[in-house]
């Protein structure tokens, strides 16, 4: 065990809003050993994106760490040029170039085809009914896991990270993430004839024709999954309320005094979809004044670093006009999120414009509340407009 000082949290109520919990760790204690989760947290902007790169001492490779054990090995779970090899390989189905030619198209069609179904009705929940299946078909094409619906794509998503942030050991969270891991391999299994006859920008197929094995390609797509999933799908269901909540941020838009683009990045420093990553600590060793042995657990807090108030006046504001430089949403070190492009053409670029734009009168019907630390986003967003 580290010797950082001890930081008692109440499980259910980190779970329910953890920024109280986090503002005074980064007061008091911004490297801190929490019993409740068997970790030492990282809270602070700076210790975080400094500690972030030290690879050698807190390594991504975990082999019995959660995340591994759900989606089985996968680039987010290796250090150094194993890392760089699958990153590399992916690197196509998510450049700049095949998001602007190839993904922003579909991009437009998916939101649209949602947004016409959508528009009769004059009411609806963004999350299920709007964020949730815009997300899984954008996934869908961007995988190449056509043969999944969207629905079922959400499930496995939630199922295979609640099982992977399952530090309380629940054996019913666990076999259920597990089961849908192993849905995904069948799944992908039965794509790959067709991608090898055809091959495509997909995640899936490009993965493939740089010579990845199918339980290496497995474990890279459920961790896309996760991650690809629930961050599109709560940062627009999110997005979409802190717009609709904050009428003075909404005219800023109107008036072109700020962009979408502003709302998506404000939107994610407020409240990072994924607000934490684990590391393993490779060997004894020392960070911030703390003395670490080796195997043991830290998480590095990005939904803390975000609000730190070091770099960011009135940190728990949403103001699409402050500047969102120092804020790591997507994280800091070799691991930045690859597909962190995708996530804002998706959103800023087609979801949050298309949805203000066509839907007039666009209101929150009711109070909306948020859920997690680890991933966190809202439960649900109920919203009315003029049909």
């Amino acid at each position: 065990m580290s010797t950082a000082p001890v930081f008692s949290i109440d499980p259910s109520n980190f779970h329910a809003d953890p920024y109280p919990t986090l503002a005074a760790m980064r007061d008091t204690t911004p490297v801190c050993f929490v019993p409740e989760l068997g970790a030492t947290l990282f809270t602070r902007r700076d210790d975080v994106f400094r500690e972030e790169k030290r690879i050698d001492l807190f390594s991504s490779h975990q082999p019995d760490g959660l995340l591994t054990r759900v989606m089985g090995p996968n680039m987010m779970r290796k250090d150094g040029e194993a890392h760089m090899f699958e990153r590399r390989a992916l690197f196509p189905a998510l450049s700049p170039r095949t998001v602007r030619d190839v993904l922003a198209p579909k991009f437009h069609a998916i939101v649209q085809g949602h947004i016409d179904q959508l528009k009769p009705r004059g009411r609806c929940d963004l999350v299920r009914d709007f964020a949730m299946p815009v997300s899984a078909d954008a996934l869908r094409v961007m995988t190449g896991l056509t043969n999944m619906a969207a629905a079922e794509m959400d499930a496995t998503s939630q199922a295979m990270l609640d099982a992977a942030a399952n530090y309380q050991r629940d054996a019913d969270v666990d076999a259920k993430g597990h089961a849908h891991a192993a849905k995904v391999l069948n799944l992908i299994k039965e794509r790959l004839p067709a991608l090898r006859a055809a091959p495509d920008l997909s995640i899936i197929s490009v993965l493939d024709q740089a010579g990845l094995d199918v339980d290496a390609i497995a474990g890279n797509i459920r961790v896309i999954i996760g991650g690809g999933q629930n961050e599109p799908r709560d940062a627009i269901a999110g997005a979409a309320w802190a717009v609709l909540h904050h009428p003075d941020q909404h005219a800023l838009i109107a008036d072109n005094t700020a962009t979408w683009e502003d709302v998506f990045a404000e939107y994610v420093r407020l409240v990072a979809p994924i607000g934490m990553s684990p590391r393993r600590v490779a060997y004894d060793g020392q960070a911030c004044g703390v003395d670490f042995e080796t195997d043991e657990l830290i998480f590095f807090m990005f939904g803390s670093a975000c609000r730190d108030a070091a770099h960011f006046i009135d940190p728990d504001r949403f103001d699409i006009t402050r500047d969102t430089g120092p804020a790591i949403p997507f994280g800091a070190g070799p691991h930045f999120c690859a597909g962190a492009a995708a996530s804002r053409t998706l959103i800023a670029g087609h979801a949050l414009p298309m949805l203000f734009d066509q839907l007039p009168g666009l209101t929150l019907a009711d109070d909306v509340r948020f859920a997690g630390w680890a991933f966190r986003g809202p439960v649900r967003v109920p919203v009315t407009w003029e049909a």
